[in-house]
């Protein structure tokens, strides 16, 4: 789900510059705003987050831009004096996080609790997974925020007349088919992933398959058009899948762990800034997969920037004036 509104070289440029600028004044002495939870009000004045500066963090997808740009956005006009970047590929955004050169970035639990803490297999259920990352991440001075109601978890995905064709609709059917239609299109990042193609491989028993290894973005396109390939990794929320008339495959047996989505920060700046919670939860309760695929769509079909997508939907939402 790549852009080009960003390269690589120009993110490695600015993480440096980040790590030059600092990120969030945590060390500014603000008083913590009352929230519900301790008897105060959610208005404008007891959400202030004046004195709160740094950068807000993306991965290099769709809808990461969106998200990212939406929390900025949302922060700012709570007071704070926020920019928003992305950054390629998910451990370096977490690095950036650690780092202190993010203020914070939106992250997914299972890519937390699998890439990031080294867990072997996923913990079943959407609320156990979300509590078994934040215990472990909060041990590394890592908060998360409410979950929302999506989960944008790895899929496969298929032209919707040659799964007909193939008389295929879940991932254990793909074994069974000749090895001429065993083709796959996968990013590099899932090729070594834990919870990617090695373990798709030994789950379904696809041993003498092609794989051809695509950017994000590339994928969907390539798919679409079955020269290539068959069977494309895709990401359960991206607008494309709808957009190209593609299909999911079922993952009947089980493999992809959950991706809920969250806002991570640091305990320290959550610790200085605790409206920050109350701010940001509200956007997140908006949240599904359906809400996430259309505004994915926006940016990926209709070419509409990120920013403005963002803008819109906070906007619509009475979030922002």
């Amino acid at each position: 789900m790549k852009s080009n509104l960003k390269t690589t070289g120009l993110s490695v440029l600015l993480v440096a510059a980040f790590a030059l600028a600092g990120c969030a004044s945590a060390s500014t002495e603000t008083a913590p705003a009352p929230t519900p939870e301790t008897g105060g009000a959610s208005e404008p004045a007891a959400l202030s987050l004046e004195g709160l500066t740094g950068v807000i963090g993306a991965k290099d997808f769709s809808e990461q831009y969106i998200l990212g740009n939406m929390v900025s956005i949302l922060l700012n006009e709570n007071g704070a004096n926020t920019t928003y970047s992305t950054i390629v590929g998910s451990a370096n955004v977490r690095t950036a996080l650690e780092a202190d050169e993010f203020l914070g970035y939106w992250e997914y639990t299972g890519t937390s609790w699998l890439a990031y803490n080294g867990q072997d297999t996923p913990v079943a259920g959407v609320q156990a997974q979300s509590d078994a990352v934040k215990e472990l991440d909060a041990a590394q001075g890592i908060a998360w925020l409410n979950g929302g109601d999506v989960n944008n978890t790895y899929a496969f995905a298929i032209r919707r007349d040659k799964a007909a064709e193939l008389g295929v609709s879940k991932m254990s059917d793909l074994a069974g088919l000749d090895t001429s239609e065993q083709t796959f299109c996968i990013e590099s990042e899932f090729a070594s992933r834990p919870d990617g193609w090695p373990g798709i491989q030994a789950t379904y028993g696809l041993e003498n398959v092609t794989t051809v290894t695509l950017d994000t973005g590339a994928i969907y396109q390539v798919t679409a058009d079955g020269k290539e390939c068959n069977f494309g990794e895709v990401f359960a929320t991206d607008g494309r899948i709808a957009g190209f008339d593609l299909v999911i495959m079922e993952d009947d047996l089980d493999f992809f762990p959950v991706y809920q989505i969250a806002f991570t920060l640091k305990q320290t700046t959550l610790d200085a800034f605790p409206a920050i919670a109350d701010i940001v939860n509200q956007l997140t309760a908006l949240l599904t997969d359906e809400i996430m695929q259309g505004l994915n769509a926006k940016a990926d079909i209709d070419g509409i920037d990120p920013a403005k997508i963002a803008e819109d939907f906070l906007r619509e939402q009475g979030l922002i004036s």
